[in-house]
């Protein structure tokens, strides 16, 4: 798993981290049990305080993404619900592919596609409904 928190993107760097986390689980790339690099460790290789690090990870541990465990570290949870989140979203999958090939199709270079996707999420649309 690799954690690449980006400053300049104007997102809190804790806030990066747990995105990246959730993705992680949510592509397959961390099941159930996997253990995470530890505070210190992690927050030396991307030069970022600690605190920013454990704070992401106590966030997560709230969220049931994660489990903290005294003196042994951060592992993926094995809660249901960090389960079904990610069944969810794996059945969500197809949804998104089935609409960027769409949108290929109609010419849209990937960066157009992502910035639509932003746009729409971000409730810039003038096409999108109300949100929710």
């Amino acid at each position: 798993m690799i954690l690449k928190p980006n400053p300049s993107l104007g997102v809190p760097i804790y806030l990066q981290l747990m995105e990246q986390v959730k993705h992680a689980i949510e592509t397959g790339a961390l099941k159930p049990g996997d253990q995470l690099p530890g505070i210190r460790p992690l927050a030396e290789e991307l030069v970022i305080n600690a605190n920013t690090v454990a704070k992401a990870y106590r966030e997560l541990e709230h969220e049931d993404v994660i489990e903290l465990r005294h003196g042994a570290g951060a592992f993926v949870s094995a809660s249901a619900r960090g389960q079904r989140l990610a069944d969810k979203l794996r059945g969500a999958q197809p949804l998104i592919a089935t609409a960027v090939e769409r949108l290929r199709a109609k010419g849209l270079s990937d960066e157009e596609i992502r910035r639509m996707f932003e746009a729409e999420l971000a409730g810039l649309s003038k096409a999108g409904g109300q949100r929710g």
